[in-house]
């Protein structure tokens, strides 16, 4: 696509909402006052994983920049046994997903593994787009 000043994307919501996993939040935090025009485009694309998440269901953090890693175990997480079931898999495809970086997903010091709901949702929609 073009836009008035040159190639244009065109980020599909679902897509924005693994970027706001990944990170993007910090990016735009870091890049903030640089340039408007980033400014703007970085929040649109957070405002659009935001929306995803609504329609899906899904906790929505706007505004609030919860650490899960230091969080702990929330009552939200769910186990690797959980999400198998979830996603018609097994727990050890799971775990590997896991530790391929292809789910978001951490594993505890007593050894449990645990994955927020909003990463299976987006893991299984990825896999049902073909993309895992």
């Amino acid at each position: 696509m073009y836009g008035l000043d040159g190639p244009a994307v065109v980020v599909p919501a679902r897509v924005a909402a693994v970027l706001a996993q990944k990170g993007l939040r910090n990016v735009r935090h870091a890049l903030r006052g640089m340039d408007p025009e980033v400014d703007a485009v970085l929040e649109a694309i957070l405002l659009a994983a935001e929306a995803w998440k609504r329609h899906r269901g899904l906790a929505s953090d706007l505004g609030s920049e919860r650490d899960t890693e230091s969080a702990g175990q929330a009552s939200s997480s769910l186990t690797a046994t959980e999400v198998a079931g979830l996603l018609g898999i097994t727990p050890r495809a799971v775990r590997l997903a896991i530790t391929e970086g292809r789910l978001d997903g951490r594993q505890t010091a007593g050894g449990v593994w645990l994955v927020e709901p909003e990463a299976a949702e987006l893991y299984r929609a990825a896999r049902s787009n073909g993309g895992i």
